[in-house]
């Protein structure tokens, strides 16, 4: 019998899920329930849990603070994550935890339930740990004899090949020779074959030809499996859709790659994102828009990275930002980024498509490529700068134009003058800072250049029409009473 305990700070989902959940069906029983991570962590004290259902979003402890724990205390106990949406950085850090799964709460509908609770049972049976009194007891953990296994993935665990499996049994696939074993959802892994088999050869051939004209997912062999035992493997797995396969799928080449089980990559990760910054700098630049070379160079050293999806996106949309601090202000362009990249093929192109909308860009308006440049150095410099007292005389020295014509050329790109622009720069800073961070007003307003709290406190209540601290103390209070 698997034990479960359901922790959610929402009554109504925990007993409608004890209640409308087929737990018998599947040789399952819930022993409790929690409405947080403390409370949960109190029962498992004192109880024996096999599956953890928790929510992710709760007061007093977290889902992911308390998988955390979980994970130090309790090992054994297999978890399934509670989500009101796919929140895409929390559920990655919740699989990277070691979750077996997670359930949007927006899509269990009642036809789903038993289809859920399916797959949760047999990923528990796979996985081979539960737990008998206080004792784990493990299954199936014989280490494997043989060297490669092969391996069919997807991008993603929701994209559907037509209903295809793996396997055809019309077409004669699946047979004894070789059999699969489902790790997650559109991510198989054959029983291990001798390298040189030749019945395995063929049923790859025939499962390639199956899988013609179909996009999305790549075959490789799997080598290195001699003395794994078979949850190294499945963990291995999930390791490397989660952090690898979005570089290495190549939508031209699906099949069929060879990879070798080894953690170098997981090195060449952590000692090379420590380059991020570095290459963020050159991509805030302006060099790549107008020099293949340059461009080709940084999209290559950004791909050689290998961040994690969430840091590649994070540091896409910073970047984002920073370009659009540039274009929009010269009515250019407005840089929008796609937050479903699911492959590194997707993000190179987008990259090529940016460029491609900034070239275009840059030759429709009526001022030389040369001034629009100094102009977009001139704002970047104050976005950089923004803490000290800047003037457009020393700005316009520094781009190499005269005072006057650098400020009527500013007037007419910008749309504002040079210190009307530098004003609503400072007051949007300053905006932020009021409500995102606990910063006193002295250090808000030495941070966004001006020259004493009580001119900065001055100048904010004629542009805003009320004193800064008076700005914080209402806009918190609204995003307070909205969250409610």
């Amino acid at each position: 019998m698997i034990r479960v305990l359901v922790v959610d700070d929402d009554k109504l989902v925990r007993k409608g899920l004890i209640s409308a959940m087929p737990w018998h069906e599947f040789d399952m029983q819930v022993v409790g329930e929690a409405n947080n991570g403390e409370r949960a962590l109190e029962f498992l004290q004192t109880n024996v849990v096999d599956l953890l259902l928790t929510d992710l979003a709760m007061p007093v402890m977290s889902g992911i603070e308390l998988m955390r724990l979980v994970r130090q205390q309790l090992p054994q106990i297999h978890i399934v994550v509670l989500t009101l949406h796919q929140d895409f950085e929390y559920v990655q850090e919740a699989l990277r935890l070691g979750a077996i799964d997670y359930i949007a709460k927006v899509q269990l509908e009642k036809e789903r339930f038993e289809e859920v609770l399916a797959r949760i049972h047999k990923r528990i049976m796979q996985a081979g740990l539960l737990v008998e009194g206080n004792k784990p007891v493990i299954q199936d953990e014989d280490s494997f004899s043989l060297d490669r296994a092969y391996v069919w993935i997807a991008l993603n665990k929701e994209l559907s090949f037509k209903g295809m499996r793996p396997w055809s049994e019309q077409e004669g696939l699946g047979s004894h020779e070789l059999q699969w074993i489902e790790v997650e959802p559109n991510l198989w892994l054959s029983n291990p074959v001798q390298p040189e088999d030749p019945i395995a050869q063929l049923r790859m051939k025939q499962l390639i030809d199956s899988l013609a004209g179909q996009h999305g997912w790549m075959l490789f062999g799997l080598d290195g499996l001699k003395g794994h035992k078979q949850q190294e493997i499945h963990r291995w797995l999930r390791e490397y859709r989660e952090k690898e396969f979005f570089y290495d799928y190549d939508p031209d080449q699906p099949a069929i790659v060879y990879l070798t089980m080894n953690n170098s990559a997981d090195h060449q990760r952590n000692s090379s994102e420590d380059n991020s910054y570095v290459l963020k700098s050159q991509w805030s630049s302006h060099e790549w828009i107008h020099t293949d070379l340059v461009f080709s160079k940084l999209v290559y050293e950004l791909k050689l990275l290998r961040l994690s999806q969430v840091k590649l996106i994070g540091l896409l949309y910073g970047l984002t930002d920073e370009w659009n601090r540039l274009f929009v202000p010269l009515g250019l362009v407005k840089l929008e980024l796609n937050p479903t990249f699911d492959n590194w093929h997707k993000v190179e192109k987008w990259l090529v498509q940016v460029r491609d909308l900034i070239h275009k860009a840059l030759a429709r308006p009526a001022f030389s490529p040369e001034v629009i440049e100094c102009v977009m150095k001139a704002i970047q410099m104050l976005h950089q700068e923004l803490h000290q007292q800047v003037t457009a005389a020393d700005i316009s020295r520094r781009v190499n134009m005269s005072r006057s014509y650098f400020s009527q050329c500013f007037k007419e790109i910008a749309g504002k003058t040079f210190n009307d622009y530098l004003r609503q720069l400072r007051l949007e800073k300053a905006k932020e800072y009021l409500l995102y961070t606990n910063k006193t007003i002295v250090w808000i307003a030495e941070n966004t250049g001006y020259m004493d709290e009580k001119y900065f406190s001055r100048s904010f209540r004629e542009q805003i029409g009320i004193l800064p601290s008076e700005f914080r103390l209402t806009m918190r209070e609204g995003r307070e009473m909205s969250d409610k």
